[in-house]
Order: structure tokens, then C-alpha cells, then sequence
């Protein structure tokens, strides 16, 4: 089939590596946000996609909207037999979802109903789920609702990061949408229903939904700290100023080095060595890597040498 790919992310990158090497489809165009502003300096540069496109010689679209008069011709133009879509960031109209004839056909990285919406892998790490996966369905106009083609799963380990999982659901998905689209071209393959039961949302985690309530229970703040891991960026305030966190590790039980009462109270330190413990609303946390405001990422065990935490110091 002739493809007209839309995707951003470097998510998107091991899907469409994937159809660029399929014997059985030729993406003839990508579909990309513009370019943006990123890194230090601010610079503008174009999106993982559009630089995997170009490297392989592939035009590529950047249209403001989707629905940009310009962009809606190009497409018909083209004449795409189906569009895939991989974490592209843009609503797309119903006038640019007529123009291919299979439809655009969307990776999404959960087991819908479960999950729909911009932050599918953050919410399942942030709620404990045991099991996530990836799954293509045909778009319609509702968020995420339109029938399932098929769908692949994946163990959410202990210690995931959304970032680790979201690697591993990029490859394993890569082959779904590969296999979704040799289905859909030989006719063997159809899209089923939604049920109507265990539909769940998920919006895009923003900065301020990262910063850690050390009065939570220590499996939550955990959670969320990797949820958020690399994206927002899980934070917390020491001293009025902003301090970054990686990944935590809930120490449970009396095994680790606390006050002489026995207990750290919620955002309490407590330092031993390199060992840097923050108290919660259960057993305390041990911290990882942090990054203090206008400094370079850490060990906590460099930070705590720095900084020096007194007794009545709190993370807030």
C-alpha cells in the first residue's frame, strides 16, 4: 500500500523503520508537527520523525494544522492508500480522515479501552498496572474509540520508568503496525468494537501533576516519580528552590539508617553515607539521581554532601 505516515516523537521512530523496510508497503510522505524550539539554546529544530524521513529521502508535511487547506490537497494528491499513525500530537478532521481509502489507522501505546488519551503509559506506571500493551485501531472522531485491529501486551516491571516502557511498547508495536497493515491490504483482517466497559482516561501529565506530596504513601510517590520519568519530570522544593528527582526506591521496615525515634516524617531527610532517605506517610524513600535548579543531574549522595541537610530541613 502507498502510506502517508504521521508521527513527532523519537516513539515513532521504530514504527516507522518498521514500514520503511516492509517489502509489502512504500511510505511515500510523512506527516510531522513543525519544528520547534528545543535543547539549551533554544534552537529550532525539526521533529525525530521529519529527520528519519528526510535521511531516507521520504517528504515530509508539517502542517499547522491538520486541517490546513494546503496540507488537505497535498494529501489528495498524494492519494495514500492508508495513513499510520504513531503519537503524531495533533487532532485530525474528518475532512483529512476521509481522504485515504482504509482510513488513518493509529498505534496506541495501552490495551484500550484502558487508557486513552495523550499519557497512556504514564497512567498505567502511575496506577500500578501489572499489564499494559500496545494496540491499532481505526481512528474516528472520538478520542481513542474506534474499533481494534489487534493489540500486543507487555509486563509492566517493578522498577519501569513510562520512559523504559514506552521503548520496549515502541518495538513490540512496530510489528502490530506492520502486521495491521498486511492484514488490512489482503482483506483478512477486521477492526472490532470497542466494549463499552473499562474505558479510562488519560491526559498529558503537566509539571505541576510531578511534583511529589511526600504525605503520600511511599508507593505512590514512587509511582509517580516514574511516571514521570523522563517526562514532565518529577520535582520537589528543597531550601524555595526546585530539585529535580529520578527514580526512588521505597526501603521498607526498620533496615535503613533514621532519626533515634525510629521514623522520618513526611519530606524529612535522613543521610548515611551515600544514602539519602526521605520520609513519606508509610516507610521512607531512598533517593536516586536529583538535579538541583541551575546544576547538573547527581547522585542524592553528591547533593547531600553540598547541601548539607539539617534537622529541621524538609523537602515540600
Amino acid at each position: 500500500m502507498r502510506l502517508v505516515f504521521a508521527g513527532t516523537p523519537e516513539t515513532a521512530l521504530a514504527p516507522l523503520r518498521a514500514l520503511l523496510d516492509s517489502p509489502r508497503h512504500e511510505v511515500v510522505a510523512v506527516v510531522t508537527r513543525p519544528d520547534a524550539q528545543s535543547g539549551r539554546g533554544r534552537k529550532v529544530h525539526p521533529s525525530p520523525v521529519a529527520e528519519l524521513a528526510e535521511s531516507a529521502g521520504i517528504e515530509v508535511l508539517r502542517p499547522a494544522k491538520a486541517g490546513d487547506p494546503e496540507f488537505l490537497a497535498r494529501l489528495k494528491a498524494i492519494d495514500p492508500d492508508c495513513c499510520p499513525v504513531v503519537a503524531y500530537g495533533a487532532l485530525l478532521p474528518q475532512s483529512a480522515l476521509d481522504i485515504p481509502r482504509h482510513g488513518w489507522i493509529n498505534l496506541h501505546f495501552s490495551l484500550l479501552p484502558a487508557w486513552r488519551g495523550a499519557a497512556p503509559v504514564q497512567h498505567a506506571v502511575l496506577h500500578g498496572d501489572p499489564i499494559t500493551g500496545a494496540a491499532t485501531f481505526q481512528i474516528v472522531k472520538a478520542l481513542d474509540a474506534g474499533p481494534v485491529y489487534g493489540v500486543v501486551t507487555e509486563e509492566i516491571r517493578p522498577d519501569d520508568t513510562s520512559g523504559e516502557l514506552l521503548a520496549r511498547l515502541s518495538e513490540s508495536g512496530a510489528g502490530l503496525l506492520a502486521a495491521t497493515l498486511d492484514g488490512v491490504e489482503d482483506g483478512t483482517l477486521e477492526a472490532r468494537p470497542q466494549p463499552a466497559e473499562g474505558v479510562s482516561y488519560a491526559p498529558k501529565l503537566e509539571v505541576a501533576d510531578a511534583r511529589v506530596d511526600w504525605t503520600a504513601p511511599a508507593m505512590r510517590v514512587d509511582r509517580l516519580v516514574r511516571a514521570c520519568t523522563p517526562n514532565p519530570g518529577a520535582w520537589t522544593e528543597f531550601r524555595g528552590a526546585r530539585l529535580k528527582l529520578g527514580p526512588v526506591a521505597p526501603v521498607p521496615g526498620p533496615s535503613a539508617p533514621v532519626p533515634a525515634e525510629g521514623a522520618l516524617a513526611p519530606g524529612q531527610i535522613a543521610v548515611a553515607k551515600d544514602t539519602v532517605l526521605v520520609g513519606t506517610a508509610t516507610h521512607p524513600v531512598r533517593l536516586g539521581e536529583v538535579q538541583p535548579q541551575g546544576k547538573r543531574l547527581m547522585t542524592a549522595g553528591e547533593w547531600a554532601r553540598g547541601v548539607r541537610p539539617g534537622a529541621d530541613d524538609r523537602l515540600a
